[in-house]
């Protein structure tokens, strides 16, 4: 028969080591990120604590907060002790995380250079593990009317519809519009077809009477512009 004997349950530890006492007490920022996520996942099993589970939760995303959020659920019932329900519970925490941020980059509004769409775009997608292509549509004052995703693909890439792009630039009254898409490798140096992609619609743009200001590639925390470069 096995035996716990060695095991410490939260519940015999310190109450001020105790994720949610230690988040009563000395508040949210005193806590350790998996602190917080053992907060989430509520109850540990006979084996490990919920800070165990935490643990091996952030092992399993090299102890990175960005690459946890790519986590899927199958990624996370590989560890044992958390099934769908805490899965679920968990993705839906981190979902909600980024749309707040989104809501917070929203406020600005206007969008003054190249770091503004960045920021816009960052809360978009860039966690997401497979590719996708969005625009932001301005109006003369380049205040931001909206964004949008236009398409979606795989880890390599995706396919651009310049009608599609265009259409809904049209039907929203935009002046002019912004590009980006994300490379889930993180590597933010331009491929040929970023290249052409990006030539071929600057002068659809032009012909339209729609400017096309900027094309950023999103790498996680960095991204490039082709603005800045001086290649629109």
């Amino acid at each position: 028969m096995e035996t716990y004997s060695n095991h410490i349950t939260i519940r015999n530890w310190a109450e001020d080591d105790r994720p949610r006492e230690k988040f009563m007490l000395k508040g949210r920022h005193s806590l350790s990120d998996a602190e917080l996520l053992a907060i989430l996942i509520g109850s540990g099993t006979k084996q490990e604590s919920a800070l165990d589970l935490a643990k091996n939760i952030l092992r399993l995303a090299s102890e990175n907060l960005a690459e946890l959020s790519k986590l899927t659920i199958p990624d996370l019932l590989k560890i044992k002790g958390i099934g769908y329900v805490r899965a679920t519970a968990l993705l839906a925490a981190l979902e909600l995380g980024r749309r707040r941020n989104e809501s917070e980059v929203m406020v600005k509004e206007k969008i003054k250079n190249s770091h503004d769409a960045f920021e816009i775009l960052r809360s978009a997608i860039g966690d997401k593990p497979y590719e996708e292509f969005w625009i932001i549509m301005m109006n003369r004052a380049n205040k931001i009317i909206r964004k949008c995703c236009i398409s979606e693909g795989g880890v390599s890439g995706t396919v651009v519809d310049p009608k599609k792009i265009f259409k809904m630039a049209i039907d929203n009254h935009a002046c002019s519009i912004v590009l980006g898409h994300n490379h889930p490798s993180g590597n933010i140096t331009p491929s040929e077809a970023d290249i052409q992609i990006t030539k071929k619609l600057r002068e659809a743009g032009f012909m339209l009477d729609i400017a096309v200001l900027d094309h950023l590639i999103i790498g996680e925390d960095r991204f490039y512009s082709f603005a800045d470069n001086g290649n629109m």
